[in-house]
């Protein structure tokens, strides 16, 4: 019988992506969107406080008593701008900015800052809940460079500005599976797999 999860997250993309990467010994199934404030400092804090969002709303609906409900945050951190936009990377530029105003955003603050120092990192933490307790959160992160303008055609959020040197490429010029062999969540992802079935 495979192991049961529960994605929360109503990004149809994002669900596809963690079902096809499962294996054959785990089902996953998508809920969501829900409206879970995200208002902690860390993406520890972000991602279990969605986690638990979501398993909450989950047993009132299905009720299943003790589902097994993962939630992830992510976002990027630049070194040269002391973190930032670390857990705010997803409104950088605002509440309602998209993708080309943070990317700009961030250009602008980096300014003619040198390559070397241009050092940043993909963060992507996974909170896994059973029931209404957080049984153990996972991270993944993926070293690069913030380039000098955006790169490539694939991807999303801060993807064409992130430069991956183990690859010579940056993220957005990666294939879907090239990119999730490397990327933060792939990371953060194989971590609570492995984890799950060690303790099965």
């Amino acid at each position: 019988m495979p192991l049961e999860l529960v994605c929360a997250t109503g990004n149809r993309g994002k669900l596809r992506e963690y079902q096809s990467a499962a294996g054959g010994d785990v089902s996953i199934e998508g809920f969501g969107p829900l409206d879970c404030p995200e208002t902690g400092s860390t993406f520890e804090e972000n991602a279990a406080s969605k986690a638990l969002c979501y398993a909450r709303a989950y047993t009132a609906a299905s009720g299943r008593a003790e589902p097994l409900v993962f939630a992830d945050d992510s976002g990027i951190e630049v070194d040269a701008l002391g973190g930032e936009p670390g857990v705010f990377s997803a409104r950088y530029a605002g509440e309602n900015a998209n993708d080309e105003a943070n990317n700009s955003l961030m250009l602008d603050r980096l300014g003619d800052t040198p390559r070397e120092r241009r050092t940043a990192r993909f963060v992507c933490v996974i909170a896994l809940a059973r029931g209404v307790e957080i049984v153990k959160t996972f991270r993944g992160s993926a070293e690069g460079l913030i380039r000098f303008e955006p790169a490539g055609a694939g991807g999303f959020g801060y993807d064409p500005l992130f430069d991956y040197p183990p690859l010579g490429r940056g993220f957005a010029e990666l294939s879907a599976e090239e990119k999730w062999e490397h990327s933060h969540r792939g990371m953060a992802f194989r971590a609570m797999l492995a984890w799950l079935r060690e303790s099965a």
